[in-house]
C-alpha cells in the first residue's frame, strides 16, 4: 500500500541553528505516528513543514505521492487535504459547536442535508449532542478538544495533524482523552501524525514512535520495541530510564557489561559491543528496580555471590537509602549507589534513611551504551 506521507531528507535552519538535519520516514494509510522528543528537538518544526505553514531549506514532503514541498515546489496548506488540531484548539469563539464543526463542510459547499448528517454523526461519536448550540466559552477543556477533533475530521482529510493536543488538560482528562482518541482514530481508519513530549500519551496512541533529538531521529519503531530497547541514551532517558551509572566497558560471559569498582552491571545494548570501547554507561528505570535490605553478614555473602554470578538474570547494586517520598500508591525511594550517584526506585512502603542494601534490577531492563572516547 502506498504511503500517505513521505518525508525525504528534510532540512530546516533558523539562522545558524539547525532545526532539522535531513530526516526521513513514511506514514502508511490508517497509521498513527507519534513524534516524541524534548522541547527544541525539532518536532514542532517538522509538524509545521508538513502542514505547509513553513517551507523547508532542503528535502521533500510528499502526500499521496505528490510533492507538496521541495526546493522547486510548494503547495499551500489549504490545498494539501490536511487538517490540524492545535494546542489551544483554535475554535471560532462566536460560533456554536455545530457551526464550528460544519464550517469546513460549508466552505466545500456540501449540501445542507449532507452537512446535517455528517455533523450529527460526529456529535454522537464524540458525545457532544447536548452541546451543539453552546459557544466554546461555555465548554470545558475536554469538550473543546473534542469539538476541535470533530471539526478536523468533518472534511475527511488524508492526514490529521495533532500538535500537543492534550497539553492544556488536567491529568485525569489527559488519560481519558488519549484513550478515546486512540479508539476513535482506529475506528475511523484515520491517518494521524501526532506530536507530543509525553511518552505515556505516545504509547497510548501510536502504532509507531518517531523519537527525535537535536533535529535528528534517534529511533523509529513500535512503542513496545522502543520501550524494551531504546536506541540511544537520550531515548532511554526520555522513556523513563533516569537512573545512570558509569564504568569500564567489558564482557561478562559474552554479555555486554560495565564494571564499577567491584560491581559488574550487565545489560542489553542496541550497539555492537567490542573490546575497543573503554567507558560505558548503564541506564534503568526506577520501576524496574526492587530493594533488598542487607541483614547481617550472611545476607551480604549471598548478595555478593549473586553479584558475581554471570548466570544471574539480575544486577545487584549496593546502595544506602537517603530519602523516601509518598506518591499515592507507592513510595519513591532515593538511594546513593556510589559517592554522589543517586538512584531512584519504587517501593510499597517507606525505607528509613541510612538503610543499606541492594537495588535489584533485571539484566533485561538495564540498557548499556558506550561513552565517547
Amino acid at each position: 500500500m502506498d504511503p500517505i506521507l513521505e518525508v525525504v531528507d528534510l532540512q530546516k535552519k533558523y539562522g545558524g541553528q539547525t532545526a532539522l538535519a535531513g530526516i526521513g520516514f513514511s506514514v502508511s494509510p490508517g497509521e498513527i505516528i507519534s513524534v516524541l522528543g524534548p522541547s527544541g528537538c525539532g518536532k514542532s518544526t517538522l509538524l509545521q513543514l508538513i502542514a505547509g505553514l513553513q517551507q523547508p531549506d532542503g528535502g521533500e514532503i510528499r502526500l499521496r505521492g505528490e510533492t507538496v514541498s521541495s526546493g522547486s515546489r510548494f503547495v499551500p496548506p489549504e490545498k494539501r487535504r490536511i487538517n490540524m488540531v492545535f494546542q489551544d484548539y483554535a475554535l471560532w469563539p462566536h460560533m456554536t459547536v455545530y457551526d464550528n464543526i460544519s464550517y469546513g463542510l460549508k466552505r466545500k459547499k456540501n449540501s445542507a442535508a449532507d452537512i446535517k448528517e455528517k455533523v450529527s454523526e460526529l456529535l454522537a461519536m464524540l458525545h457532544l449532542e447536548s452541546f451543539a448550540q453552546r459557544l466554546p466559552a461555555q465548554l470545558s477543556g475536554g469538550q473543546q478538544q473534542r469539538v476541535a477533533i470533530a471539526r478536523a475530521l468533518a472534511t475527511e482529510p488524508d492526514l490529521l495533524l495533532l500538535d500537543e493536543p492534550l497539553s492544556n488538560l488536567d491529568m485525569r482528562l489527559r488519560i481519558e482523552m488519549r484513550t478515546e482518541m486512540s479508539y476513535l482514530f482506529r475506528r475511523l481508519g484515520t491517518t494521524v501524525f501526532h506530536v507530543t513530549h509525553d511518552p505515556e500519551e505516545a504509547f497510548a496512541m501510536a502504532d509507531r514512535l518517531v523519537m527525535m533529538r537535536n533535529g535528528a531521529i534517534d529511533q523509529i519503531d513500535r512503542p513496545h520495541a522502543c520501550y524494551r530497547l531504546p536506541a540511544t541514551p537520550s531515548a532511554a532517558s526520555l522513556l523513563g530510564a533516569g537512573n545512570r551509572l558509569e564504568g569500564e566497558s567489558m564482557f561478562e560471559e559474552g554479555v555486554p557489561a560495565l564494571q564499577i569498582g567491584s560491581t559488574i552491571v550487565r545489560g542489553a545494548s542496541p550497539v555492537v559491543w567490542n573490546n575497543r570501547m573503554k567507558q560505558a554507561e548503564a541506564l534503568f528505570r526506577p520501576d524496574a528496580a526492587s530493594w533488598e535490605t542487607a541483614i547481617g553478614a550472611e545476607a551480604d555473602e549471598v548478595a555478593a555471590a549473586a553479584e558475581s554470578s554471570a548466570n544471574s538474570p539480575f544486577n545487584r547494586i549496593a546502595a544506602r537509602v537517603v530519602h523516601s517520598s509518598f506518591e499515592g500508591n507507592r513510595w519513591r525511594v532515593l538511594a546513593e549507589g556510589a559517592p554522589g550517584r543517586r538512584l531512584a526506585l519504587f517501593h510499597h512502603e517507606p525505607l528509613a534513611s541510612g538503610t543499606t542494601g541492594h537495588l535489584v534490577v533485571p539484566v533485561a531492563d538495564t540498557f548499556l551504551y558506550p561513552l565517547p572516547g
